[in-house]
């Protein structure tokens, strides 16, 4: 089915949602997806008694979970020293180690942010560098050594946590798997480089956050044994910045092999970075990190590039370095050929470069991968030509007309343009980029997955009948009371339960198939298949419903080879 049938039947939902994404409106709403309404709620009422786990000797002290319902859940345990003060803008470092048991029973602040209504569950804190685990207990565990998924939260590199209620890790670990989620800086804290920084420390500049990523890696490579987790069958897997971040980290020399051995990338691009900046060198409309944040660092009466400039910054309290930057602003920006502010920087040691380089000349860590996007995913990247987007398709600009929807129309109105886009700018982002990371994957030997996430919460129908960004993330972790209260129907447990079992099986097994499920082909490179997790007919394997990833995968080719020398 093309785009302009579907835009008959429900794609007028999707081009609605793209327009909004360009006043940032619809994207704040979809990035922090109600949590709000959850916290309202009794998500998870008690079903047995909480008990205390034994303690689990980790390389830093003795730590202490909960025991519910055969699952047990360790929270709040540091992997770093507090960042702060004087160590603000430093990479982590082990934390001072303890005797006594640490009772690791709530969640440690999420990182520093801008919270609006609907957002974390836990107040916010510059000392927010905790990490959890969930694991069998008891009946549920065997004596081998257990599969890990280590999941990395999304929310544009300045918003979200660990603390999100549908992040839960109990679902995963009735199934035999261990889960570790975590906390990283964001925004400012995690992702700065003003001249006093770069002039007075030592580099990995600008990308700390990820350096806290690095960091919780190795954590889970010398510990997770000790919870019973296998250190040799690590599945790292995030959504949006979060699946940017497993592509960054699978494209950086900075990363050491065996970290982690294969990939789950939700909505995470996979040619260019989801989101980026050049650290030091400006470009026609891309100011450098250094640039935007001295101007920063000066609207807060922070002058130079001295060791007492940097003292300065460090010494700001930690609300006025978050000042009003949130994930609507900054898609604003970036939608808008705005400065960026709060995302990563290519430093030349943490980033490299874009994804597509690394993948294409074969420096790229290579592995089995389940990439995939929601029905209505956000655009980040634009045609070249906003005033003629089709014209970015060369030869194919009549079948991009027809496929978009536009038929024989020559001239565009002012909102029709927009729509057209932002429409481009999904599959250019998200869409396309998943095919070409599963296809490289593929061609070198791993096999690999493509999904679409279609299916939306019947409670959200007839307003909403195409998943939107994040959207699919309570039926990722089959917790979809925690999002949705006693609104949860059977169809809903249904595609949560295939949707999480899929994952599952390919976290313990390298494959997502099982006898439980309709058979998902990997990819073969030439075709455009995925496995659409559909509105109304559960998960079904074929072409994918946007024939335009074909025509936008030919024009990223034909632009990859006119760039070359």
């Amino acid at each position: 089915m093309t785009i302009s049938d579907s835009s008959r039947n429900r794609g007028t939902t999707r081009r609605q949602l793209l327009t909004s994404a360009a006043s940032g409106v619809a994207l704040a709403a979809v990035a922090r997806d109600g949590v709000a309404a959850a916290l309202a709620q009794d998500a998870s009422p008690v079903a047995t008694p909480v008990t205390a786990t034994e303690a689990v000797l980790t390389a830093s002290g003795p730590v202490t979970g909960v025991v519910l319902d055969g699952v047990a859940s360790y929270k709040g345990i540091p992997y770093t020293v507090p960042l702060t003060d004087a160590l603000r803008w430093t990479p982590p470092q082990p934390p001072i180690s303890w005797t006594e048991p640490l009772a690791a029973t709530d969640f440690c602040p999420d990182c520093m942010q801008v919270v609006g209504p609907e957002s974390i569950s836990s107040p916010p804190s510059e000392d927010c560098l905790c990490l959890n685990v969930w694991r069998p207990y008891a009946d549920l565990m065997i004596d081998a050594l257990l599969p890990v998924v280590v999941w990395i939260h999304g929310g544009g590199y300045v918003e979200g946590g660990s603390s999100i209620p549908w992040f839960d890790g109990t679902s995963f670990a009735r199934q035999g798997i261990v889960l570790v989620s975590f906390n990283y800086r964001l925004g400012r804290f995690g992702f700065f480089a003003p001249s006093a920084l770069l002039n007075n420390t030592e580099s990995p500049y600008a990308n700390y956050g990820y350096l806290d990523q690095i960091a919780v890696l190795r954590w889970v490579q010398q510990n997770i044994s000790d919870f019973g987790g296998d250190p040799h069958r690590v599945t790292l897997m995030g959504e949006s910045a979060g699946g940017a971040s497993v592509i960054h980290l699978m494209a950086s020399p900075a990363v050491e092999d065996g970290l982690f051995h294969q990939a789950v990338i939700l909505s995470g691009a996979g040619r260019l970075a989801l989101l980026d900046r050049p650290l030091e060198s400006s470009g026609f409309g891309h100011p450098s990190a250094t640039m935007v944040d001295n101007v920063f660092a000066a609207s807060v009466g922070v002058d130079g590039s001295s060791q007492e400039a940097l003292d300065g910054l460090r010494a700001l309290p930690a609300g006025k370095l978050v000042g009003d930057l949130d994930l609507e602003k900054l898609i604003k920006r970036g939608l808008t050929g705005g400065p960026m502010v709060g995302v990563p920087a290519i430093d030349g040691e943490i980033v490299v470069g874009q994804p597509v380089d690394h993948f294409l000349d074969g420096t790229a860590k290579l592995m089995p991968v389940i990439i995939g996007t929601t029905a209505v995913d956000v655009p980040t990247h634009l045609p070249p030509t906003k005033l003629h987007p089709l014209s970015w398709f060369g030869p194919d600009e009549s079948a991009a007309r027809e496929a978009y929807g536009f038929g024989d129309r020559r001239f565009l109105g002012p909102t029709a343009l927009i729509e057209l886009n932002l429409d481009i700018g999904a599959d250019m982002t998200m869409h396309e980029p998943a095919h070409f990371v599963a296809s490289t994957m593929q061609e070198a030997g791993f096999d690999s997955w493509v999904y679409r996430f279609t299916y939306t919460a019947e409670s959200t129908r007839p307003e909403q009948t195409e998943q939107i960004h994040a959207g699919e993330l309570p039926f990722l972790f089959d917790n979809l009371e925690a999002r949705y209260g006693d609104a949860v129907t059977a169809n809903d447990r249904a595609t949560a339960t295939a949707f999480n079992s899929y994952i599952a099986n390919f976290i313990k097994s390298g494959t997502p198939n099982s006898d439980a499920f309709p058979e998902w082909p990997s990819i073969t490179p030439a075709e455009f298949d995925v496995m659409d997790f559909t509105l109304d007919d559960g998960p079904v394997f074929g072409p994918d419903p946007r024939d335009t990833v074909a025509l936008v995968s030919a024009a990223q080719d034909r632009a990859l080879g006119e760039s070359q020398p």
